[in-house]
């Protein structure tokens, strides 16, 4: 059974920086795509970044150019490296991980900006 973990995440003030690391375990191989979403209080889910198995990557336009998205050395760990953070990132991150037609999340975790 595939299983995700995330970690990293915290409280920061803003401009700050944090990196957030997901390691996938109970999986033979690697994934075609991994990637984060995250979900504000009262908001949708959203996609936040992904990167796929021969690296492409994908943002939304509300991170490009703060946020970085990239896959371990192990191709089953994605991190994300979050810079300027504002108080609107704040949220539970999410990890994703993509097999054909399953998909994986982790259990989250807390991003909280304060201003």
């Amino acid at each position: 059974q595939v299983q995700l973990a995330e970690s990293g995440g915290g409280l920061v003030q803003a401009g700050g920086s944090l990196r957030l690391s997901c390691a996938a375990s109970g999986s033979g191989g690697s994934f075609d795509a991994m990637g984060w979403y995250r979900q504000a209080p009262g908001k949708q889910r959203e996609l936040v970044a992904t990167i796929t198995s021969g690296g492409n990557t994908n943002y939304a336009d509300s991170v490009k150019g703060r946020f970085t998205i990239s896959r371990g050395n192990t191709k089953n760990t994605v991190y994300l490296e979050i810079n300027s953070l504002k108080p609107e990132d704040t949220a539970v991150y999410y990890c994703n991980a993509v097999s054909g037609m399953l998909a994986f999340w982790g259990q989250g975790t807390q991003v909280t900006v304060s201003s």
